[in-house]
């Protein structure tokens, strides 16, 4: 039982994937709960932004959680890093595929997810005691 297991095990290392990683998972069900929102209410698209922030925000927070929990010591540090490269990708890919150009919402963004991951990555640490 334990060679199956061991083989079937994915252990990321470093905090900042990891972090990356759980903070992707969250993006994904903030956007299907927000679908859901949009298909069973009469809230329209353009009424998402905020939502959308929220979310993003909320991701990267416990992104930074993760991080700072694998990281052990400067929690900070590594949920800004988790924050700032997951705002970067999401820059990247709405760059990407949706054709759009850098806007004062991006950078907002950015500012945005900074701090909610740096604000995770202190939980984070105190988490791990």
């Amino acid at each position: 039982m334990e060679p199956i297991r061991r083989a079937f095990s994915l252990k990321i290392t470093s905090p900042i994937l990891s972090g990356l990683l759980y903070a992707f998972m969250w993006m994904f069900l903030g956007a299907l709960g927000l679908s859901l929102l949009l298909w069973a209410s009469s809230l329209s698209e353009d009424d998402l932004s905020m939502y959308t922030f929220l979310v993003h925000g909320v991701s990267a927070a416990f992104g930074g959680i993760v991080s700072g929990k694998r990281a052990g010591n400067k929690g900070w540090y590594y949920g800004c890093m988790t924050g700032l490269l997951y705002g970067i990708m999401l820059i990247l890919i709405g760059f990407l595929a949706l054709d759009s150009s850098l806007s004062f919402s991006d950078l907002t963004l950015i500012a945005a997810v900074l701090v909610a991951g740096s604000i995770g990555g202190i939980f984070g640490v105190n988490l791990r005691k």
